[in-house]
């Protein structure tokens, strides 16, 4: 497969430091879980400022979580999953060394 400017950025930055392509697969399934929990909104159809109230917060802080504009701390996924009903969980994965 021919390489794209994704990879060739993942590859010049893995050179300055080895763990950026696990940083980038980190950054991944959190926006993967944040998209989930978005879909899971409109699903219930709840609006953003339905949940943002729950959660104590705005509208346009909740459109920049779902929007991937921040890194969100797990407390505050927690704190938007929860106000959907919903609750975070955890599974093992595998650790190469």
């Amino acid at each position: 497969m021919a390489k794209d400017f994704l990879d060739e950025v993942i590859e010049e930055r893995t050179k300055g430091n080895a763990e950026f392509p696990e940083m980038v697969e980190a950054a991944l399934r959190a926006r993967r879980l944040l998209r989930s929990l978005a879909e899971r909104r409109r699903e219930l159809g709840l609006s953003q400022t339905a949940v943002a109230a729950r959660m104590r917060t705005s509208q346009s802080a909740l459109a920049r979580l779902e929007g991937g504009e921040v890194d969100p701390r797990i407390s505050t996924v927690e704190r938007y999953a929860l106000a959907m009903g919903e609750e975070l969980g955890h599974r093992r994965a595998a650790i190469s060394t």
